[in-house]
């Protein structure tokens, strides 16, 4: 009897923070994986290359190291693993450095989305997923945020990359009759999180007895979006048939950045230290997901509440900081 064949899945920007959480899911599915990831130096690529010791335990994960502007190596890729599906993570993140370099994250985001989109199109892939981000929105005053509402006014390049992105795939499903799924992360936090990012580096200020800077008046809130929530969103729409259709995966529960700072205090025992700073530019004041769409076609119900999504980021945090007290 001849046994089926594995399908496999690509994910670029597969050592990252939610790419190799996907990725760890998908093997534990049965799905063959090829990460892509051109391990740069954004934030230190030993966290990268933790993420993927974790991932090689798995035989059927495969790591190619390169760049998505690279045409050439995508269609090797592609010529070599003949993908089922494509899921398209790779991104130069965060709002405030898009700001200091806008050029970078226009080369990567847009033109790079465009290299790859050009590189699948040629084969016959079944479904693409893109990472977009509620940055789309920028300072929307309707709430909560619904995949309907006009993203024509983003306040980042980081947000504006990030619409362009949607442009450009809607462009290719048109033409190319690719079936698409894009999903709107808003605040994703857990295990693996960049050190740039808020959560992350709150706590290692905190343990450092270092001061927190708090960026307006605290009031600022986030739809704060733990990695499990996401993983199931993202696995869901891997196997919803859609010919084109836009998500957002966030809580639908925002906080205010002076509670989470409050619930890390509690949880950590340490008495913060509060840098009050004026709101940077590009930074909104609220995301809060609409998440209605998600939870009507694909199931999705966030588990994870912030205090129970923050205790074990601490936990994988103390146990990190353990075994790799330089990293951390």
């Amino acid at each position: 009897m001849v046994s089926k064949r594995k399908e496999t899945v690509l994910v670029t920007g597969g050592a990252g923070f939610i790419g190799s959480h996907f990725c760890q899911r998908l093997l534990q599915g049965g799905y063959r994986v090829v990460a892509v990831d051109n391990l740069n130096p954004f934030y230190s690529p030993l966290i990268k290359s933790l993420n993927l010791k974790e991932l090689a335990r798995y035989r059927s994960f495969r790591f190619e190291k390169g760049d998505i502007r690279q045409r050439a190596f995508l269609q090797a890729v592609m010529e070599k693993t003949r993908p089922d599906y494509v899921v398209h993570l790779a991104a130069m993140a965060g709002v405030r450095p898009s700001i200091q370099n806008p050029s970078l994250y226009v080369d990567v985001n847009i033109r790079g989305t465009q290299v790859l989109m050009d590189v699948v199109r040629q084969f016959p892939v079944k479904k693409f997923l893109f990472a977009s981000s509620s940055s789309v929105y920028g300072n929307n005053e309707k709430v909560p945020f619904s995949e309907d509402d006009n993203v024509d006014r983003q306040i980042s390049p980081y947000g504006a990359t990030k619409k362009m992105g949607e442009v450009l795939l809607y462009t290719y499903h048109h033409l190319y009759g690719i079936p698409m799924a894009l999903l709107r992360f808003f605040t994703v936090y857990g295990p693996r999180q960049r050190p740039e990012m808020a959560i992350h580096k709150f706590v290692r200020l905190l343990y450092r007895n270092r001061p927190i800077p708090i960026y307006g008046d605290g009031s600022t809130a986030r739809d704060y979006t733990f990695i499990d929530d996401i993983i199931a969103g993202l696995w869901n729409v891997l196997h919803h048939e859609d010919t084109f259709a836009i998500y957002n995966l966030g809580n639908s529960e925002p906080v205010k950045l002076g509670e989470l700072i409050e619930i890390l205090a509690e949880l950590t025992g340490r008495e913060p230290r509060l840098d009050y700073q004026e709101l940077p530019p590009g930074d909104v004041q609220q995301t809060f997901a609409d998440i209605s769409r998600a939870h009507s076609r694909l199931d999705y119900t966030p588990q994870t509440t912030i205090s129970e999504g923050l205790g074990l980021f601490l936990e994988w945090y103390q146990a990190m900081k353990k075994e790799h007290p330089r990293l951390f």
